[in-house]
């Protein structure tokens, strides 16, 4: 699936107090424990499982998702579909000042027919899919800065 071919729907941003490889690992411990497969099997997703290797990387699947490339401490493509959608999620990491990560989830998504039509406003237009992608955002936030805290530092 070509995510550049899905329609955008919106993207959200923060700033982590980590370096990219602390976020990226915040993200693979993260987005792995946060998808369940009751959902993935209620609305018919083609991934309803978790399989393939961990740490994520191409091919590997969590309910809901496959992951369709995987850069480390760079960027991450999930890519879905279910009776009512496809979809891409991407998360992009980027240094910022002081040590910081800027992490920004996109989604982008194709809502097919009435039931799509339908779908998209009462997980789209709602607010929900907002309020959880901030939420999910936020759990790597501060996963990443737990693991920033754990890497024991080099002294000079």
């Amino acid at each position: 699936m070509e995510t550049a071919a899905l329609p955008y729907v919106d993207e959200h941003t923060t700033l982590v107090a980590a370096s990219a490889d602390a976020v990226w690992r915040g993200i693979g411990e993260v987005v792995d424990r946060s998808f369940g497969s009751g959902y993935a099997r209620l609305v018919g997703c083609a991934d309803r499982t978790a399989s393939g290797p961990r740490p994520l990387a191409a091919g590997s699947t969590i309910p809901g998702f496959r992951v369709a490339s995987a850069v480390a401490g760079r960027e991450l493509v999930l890519v879905g579909r279910h009776h009512f959608s496809t979809y891409a999620l991407v998360f992009r990491l980027e240094e910022a000042a002081d040590g910081r990560t800027r992490l920004r989830a996109e989604t982008r998504a194709r809502f097919p027919g009435p039931g799509g039509a339908l779908y998209r406003l009462l997980v789209i237009r709602s607010g929900g899919h907002a309020v959880l992608t901030g939420r999910l955002l936020s759990a790597i936030r501060g996963r990443a800065e737990q693991l920033r805290s754990a890497t024991p530092r080099r002294s000079a």
